[in-house]
């Protein structure tokens, strides 16, 4: 235990630059959901259910994030932030993953067995996305703020929009985009409507020179 509370402390430590000296790791809230989430998790293994449950609705009230005992979580998740975060019973996330406030890892329905998704290694996923459903978000991808992802995302690949699209793969730009950040990411709604827009513009061309045709043969009506 001494060495997971080592390895959790030297995660924040890492991940946030706004911390200034060790002893602030024991306010984070992402410090005590995950140490929750360990003993509630060894007790739903044991078939503990409802004292798992109990520990994991207590660090839901102290820490603003709920995660179910049953979700399976890697080494060094760092949730920075952290209020609203939902980790279904059925997700698996990876070593090493960042997730911002507001993330929803959760179920499309109420079907049985594997309903959540899973997440690779090295995985950062933005404030307020939500994943929804049971399929596997690829190591080192990144999912923009605000995204909703409904199906699967391959490895190292940048998924922004609603619904989510992939907009760079490894390390390959798939639409026109800038340098990409949790804030500047491409977004592809906006890229949409870039071309519609020049499309209108080529139709208005096209009409204009259609009436000067008409124009200069006589045969101008009026619209």
């Amino acid at each position: 235990m001494m060495g997971f509370i080592r390895d959790e402390i030297n995660v924040i430590k890492e991940r946030d630059p706004a911390i200034k000296m060790t002893a602030e790791v024991f306010l984070y809230p992402s410090f005590h959901a995950v140490l929750f989430h360990r003993v509630a998790h060894y007790l739903y293994n044991h078939k503990r259910y409802f004292l798992a449950r109990l520990i994991s609705q207590i660090s839901r009230w102290i820490t603003g994030i709920e995660i179910h005992p049953g979700a399976k979580i890697g080494k060094g998740l760092f949730i920075d932030h952290g209020m609203g975060v939902v980790i279904g019973e059925t997700c698996e996330i990876g070593d090493n993953v960042t997730i911002y406030q507001g993330v929803t890892l959760g179920g499309t329905g109420k079907d049985k067995g594997k309903r959540h998704p899973t997440i690779g290694n090295n995985v950062m996923i933005g404030a307020g996305a939500k994943i929804l459903g049971p399929f596997k978000v690829g190591d080192n991808s990144r999912i923009g703020s605000g995204t909703v992802v409904l199906s699967e995302v391959p490895e190292n690949c940048t998924c922004v929009g609603v619904p989510g699209k992939i907009v760079r793969r490894d390390n390959q730009k798939v639409d026109p985009n800038k340098t990409l950040d949790q804030v500047k990411l491409p977004d592809p709604v906006q890229m949409e409507i870039c071309g519609l827009r020049h499309q209108v513009e080529e139709l208005e061309k096209r009409l204009l020179q259609l009436e000067k045709m008409m124009e200069g043969s006589g045969k101008h009506e009026d619209l």
